[in-house]
């Protein structure tokens, strides 16, 4: 019932929302007379706020259409590889005139950035495809809004999410590279473990950023209201069924807007200070700071529906039961075991200040792993970078970028594949690190 009283409220503000629109550039617009009024400027900033704070904002589109490699621009095409009901593999395909550089560009890791679904699109991640870019072949998981499936495509759990990551890594090859950022931590490494206990090729290296892998660690806000609230109350409270206007009608969800109220009730006094400023900023003319504002919030009120059966199957398995690091997580039937990694190289990612994923919690992939060498596990914490920080803006291109390509670069003449599961398993330390891995 909340959903439909969204989405009548929704429909109910449309128009004052493009009245609102309107009415900001009727004062804003140089050739209007009322520009000239006295205080026109405020009242097309008022209008303008108003307009943002009522519209609906779709999936934004990632926008890279080139990137610089060695130097040279080169053009860049986004093709899908891979199409599931639930999500599509992207390619973002360099193409250039230069033999040379397409040589190079050709002997580049491939790599494949797994993104989460949890509540923003993939295009969250845009910095980090642009950036990797320079130097990789990159595929990401454009995960689809619940609501856009059609309930003829059944169910999506958790289990299905592992098994989509093992099919994009068939799908590319034993020579990817795979990041995973935030939560998709957990099903990465648990898709990744059960190919090498079948025996099957693992990627060349794994890279966790940000993600829940322990969430028992330096418990945030996050975590503690999953680990605090029962199961069942999750799936009365925030569980809904999806709208006759979309196609996905009479799917359970998780709603967007429920997720993005949670989002905002995270840091409510600095939302509010960055849309005064965004006020201030279009009273003063200052240009660059207002597209820079709705440029970010674009993104951040971009949100998609969650399968109810995968977010109530994370909720328990990662942050109720703890199932991964107790051993006891099974999917499909098939008993998840990280000891079983061997040949594929580790690196972990956590930000000084991250309020997502504390401390310790993506870094416990390191004891869960006890079949990958110590010459090959790496840790990095990127000093001064929040949740957002570690994949996106000055932080991750300066500090953690350079350490990730280097990591990817070091490791991709070892043989790829996996090893058959051991009784025993080492215990190694892993080890920080450096500008160079």
């Amino acid at each position: 019932m909340l959903y439909q009283f969204y989405e009548t409220q929704r429909a109910l503000l449309s128009p004052f929302s493009e009245f609102a629109a309107a009415t900001s550039k009727l004062y804003s617009h140089p050739m209007s007379p009322f520009a000239q009024a006295p205080g026109a400027q405020r009242l097309a900033a008022g209008f303008d706020l108003m307009h943002r704070l009522t519209k609906e904002y779709e999936k934004p589109e990632f926008e890279i259409t080139s990137v610089k490699v060695g130097g040279s621009e080169v053009a860049v095409q986004e093709l899908v590889a891979m199409e599931r009901p639930f999500c599509r593999l992207l390619r973002f395909k360099r193409y250039t005139d230069d033999a040379k550089l397409l040589s190079t560009m050709r002997a580049q890791p491939t790599v494949l950035v797994v993104a989460p679904l949890s509540g923003h699109h993939s295009t969250l991640l845009r910095d980090t495809v642009r950036t990797l870019l320079q130097d990789h072949k990159v595929y990401i998981t454009d995960w689809v809004d619940a609501r856009m499936v059609p309930m003829e495509h059944g169910p999506f759990h958790l289990d299905d999410y592992v098994h989509y990551v093992q099919d994009f890594i068939r799908e590319i090859g034993p020579e990817v590279n795979v990041i995973s950022v935030c939560q998709p931590t957990v099903p990465v490494l648990a898709a990744v473990s059960l190919l090498a206990s079948a025996g099957e090729a693992t990627p060349r290296t794994m890279v966790m950023m940000g993600g829940p892998i322990d969430a028992r660690k330096s418990p945030t806000a996050v975590n503690n209201l999953a680990m605090n609230k029962s199961h069942s109350w999750f799936e009365h409270n925030v569980i809904y069924r999806v709208p006759q206007n979309y196609p996905g009608a009479g799917r359970a969800v998780y709603p967007g807007f429920l997720q993005h109220s949670g989002f905002v009730a995270m840091n409510p006094d600095r939302h509010l200070s960055s849309h005064y400023d965004y006020f201030l900023d279009l009273v003063r003319g200052d240009d660059d700071s207002a597209e820079a504002h709705r440029e970010f919030y674009d993104e951040y009120n971009a949100v998609l529906d969650m399968p109810a059966e995968y977010y109530l199957d994370t909720i328990k398995t990662v942050f109720q039961d703890f199932a991964l690091v107790n051993g006891t997580w099974r999917v499909g039937g098939e008993l998840v075991r990280p000891q079983d990694i061997e040949t594929t190289a580790l690196l972990t990612v956590e930000g000084e200040l991250d309020d997502i994923s504390g401390a310790g919690q993506t870094h416990a992939a390191h004891d869960l792993c006890t079949g990958i060498a110590a010459t090959r596990q790496f840790r990095y914490d990127v000093v001064g970078a929040g949740h957002y920080g570690i994949f996106s803006g000055r932080r991750w291109r300066e500090k953690a970028y350079p350490v990730i390509r280097d990591f990817i670069a070091a490791h991709q003449d070892a043989p790829a594949g996996a090893a058959a599961p051991r009784k025993a398993a080492r215990k190694p330390a892993a080890r920080r690190a450096t500008a160079r891995a």
